[in-house]
């Protein structure tokens, strides 16, 4: 079984987003969850950027000591020098540098020739040799570069004393076949291959960050780099727990890592509230509804086994188990559960006399919660003046006969199906008026629950 290397730019690649900047404190904060959760290496920034930066690479060098830790630069004299200083504390560090290997980024953006292009990569490894042992270099925009001249610039980099050499589909434009054939090519064509890990870094333009990582993975890649939620610029990069759940799942890719699954969903949730980004419902693997059910069908099966549903087990990510969700879609096998969950056992004419009324209910609201399903089984328990009932007509039996219910109106409603609504109600005793309050999602339980409110204060009068 061949051992992946897991590279972690969430704290630069991945803090690329818009209005996701983290000060030093919660860069190191995250950059500790990251050794917990076992990445190989933690790219910490890009020092030469700016002082912020700079600072987070030195305080996180002097906190983490399992991962390499690694700094981001340009083929720059100014911006190595800069890394190496950052990096001076880190048990093992790395320089990542790299320049444009693509007709694009050369003629464009570097407005350079392939040839002076060669020799800048050739001379930023060689320089950043000078201070640390580990050097990896990217060939920017490698995904759109022509194949002969990006062998010939990785064997150059390889010989000038590059360990890692990373092949980024900046662009997010690859097929995975393609990116799988680009790793190929460079296996057979560039002679001191094996004197460096080769490296992915994929971006997710077209949805295909994780698909085309995995493919470089196969043609012969040993590190992924990825961050956390698959954040990152545009459209995000490829996605840590993806690419780790992926290969878990398909033992026949034969690869291990040393990222312990179940931190995953830990990891995710502390970086998306130190970044302020929300985990999409559906996100794969850490998605609020990543192993939820609410269609009938699926909640059965996966009542029944399992693995009928789930091809992952939520705890090995750190999820405490799978969420049986009610809504209109769901059947009686989930509405049994859930009943069963709460201490009503029903033999079949009850239950199917419950799904009858859940399904009405189903239809008024977005979802069914457990108190929602107390109503709907008749138990209804209000307490007035040291008395309690439970019984779809609670109220009535314990309400004082020389009390009466008065005026009442709704005071104000939120929007959406599931709005809730403030009732002020009032309450008529012995020739004087109290008003209760109360507010719900179901405009009657608020008025009920508001003239039990005025109720007790009735009660509870000298």
């Amino acid at each position: 079984m061949s051992r992946l290397q897991i590279f972690d730019t969430t704290l630069r690649d991945g803090e690329q987003v818009p209005g996701c900047q983290l000060n030093t404190a919660e860069k190191v904060e995250v950059a500790k969850a990251l050794e917990r959760l076992g990445v190989d290496v933690i790219e910490a920034g890009f020092p030469i950027s700016s002082p912020g930066d700079f600072n987070s690479v030195v305080e996180i060098a002097k906190a983490v000591r399992n991962p390499t830790i690694c700094a981001l630069t340009r083929a720059v004299k100014r911006d190595i020098a800069v890394a190496a200083d950052a990096l001076k504390l880190a048990k093992k560090p790395r320089i990542h540098t790299g320049i444009g290997t693509s007709p694009f980024h050369i003629q464009y953006k570097l407005n350079s020739t392939p040839e002076a292009v060669l020799a800048r990569a050739v001379e930023a490894v060689q320089y950043a040799k000078s201070f640390v042992e580990d050097v990896e270099f990217y060939a920017e925009d490698a995904g759109r570069s022509e194949n002969e001249y990006l062998a010939e610039v990785i064997t150059a980099v390889i010989a000038a004393g590059a360990t890692v050499v990373n092949i980024p589909d900046t662009t997010g434009y690859c097929l995975p076949h393609r990116y799988a054939e680009r790793i190929i090519y460079l296996v057979d064509h560039v002679k001191n291959i094996d004197k460096a890990i080769i490296s992915t870094h994929c971006h997710n333009d077209l949805g295909l960050a994780t698909a085309n990582t995995l493919a470089g993975v196969q043609a012969g890649a040993r590190q992924v780099e990825v961050t956390v939620n698959g954040i990152g610029e545009r459209a995000g990069n490829t996605a840590l727990e993806e690419v780790i759940m992926a290969i878990n799942s398909h033992r026949e890719l034969d690869f291990q890592s040393a990222i312990d699954t179940r931190k995953i969903y830990e990891t995710s949730r502390l970086v998306s509230a130190a970044m302020h980004m929300p985990v999409q419902p559906n996100k794969a693997i850490v998605g609020r509804n990543a192993f939820a059910h609410s269609s009938g069908i699926h909640q059965d099966g996966v009542l029944k086994h399992r693995e009928n549903y789930e091809i992952i087990d939520p705890a090995t990510v750190g999820v405490a188990e799978s969420a049986i969700v009610l809504t209109a879609r769901s059947g009686r096998a989930a509405l049994k559960h859930r009943l069963k969950l709460l201490g009503f056992r029903l033999d079949k004419e009850a239950l199917d006399q419950a799904y009858q009324a859940f399904l009405k209910l189903a239809d008024e609201k977005k979802d069914i919660r457990d108190g929602d399903l107390h109503r709907l089984m008749g138990v209804s328990k209000v307490r007035i003046s040291g008395q309690s009932a439970e019984s779809t007509a609670a109220i009535k039996k314990v309400v004082p006969s020389e009390c009466t219910m008065g005026e009442w109106r709704i005071q104000s409603m939120t929007k959406g199906r599931d709005g809730i609504c403030k009732v002020q109600v009032e309450a008529k005793c012995k020739g004087e008026v109290y008003s209760g309050f109360a507010a719900h999602t179901d405009i009657v339980e608020a008025a009920a629950k508001a003239f039990v409110d005025a109720l007790n204060q009735a009660t509870s009068a000298p």
